[in-house]
């Protein structure tokens, strides 16, 4: 393959996603990967960080959020059932490992 094939890193553009707290605080995810699992839209996102060189420092944690709909539109809930969390981590789990050849 040649090395105009490559993708450049600079091309990298990260699909973020700002969330207000119950407090008033934004925050800032990263959306690593959504799917439909079990009739839901569930996305997997990290917490942003804009320096590549903190994400060695840092423990970066999967948060597995749910896409919920109401009369007002569209919003993301955590997941906090064990068992839906559980179900659906593996999900992610297997796709990401697909998704980026990751053995084990």
């Amino acid at each position: 393959m040649s090395e105009q094939n490559l993708p450049m890193e600079d091309d990298y553009t990260p699909d973020l996603l700002t969330l207000e707290d119950e407090d008033g605080k934004e925050h800032t995810f990263e959306v690593i990967d959504a799917a439909d699992f079990k009739d839901a839209r569930y996305m997997a996102v990290v917490p942003y960080v804009e320096n590549p060189e903190q994400l060695v420092e840092e423990d970066m944690d999967l948060i597995i959020m749910r896409v919920n709909e109401d009369e007002e539109g569209e919003y993301l809930d955590v997941v906090d059932d064990d068992d839906e969390l559980f179900e659906v981590s593996g999900m992610f789990a297997q796709r990401l490992k697909d998704l980026y050849d990751i053995e084990g």
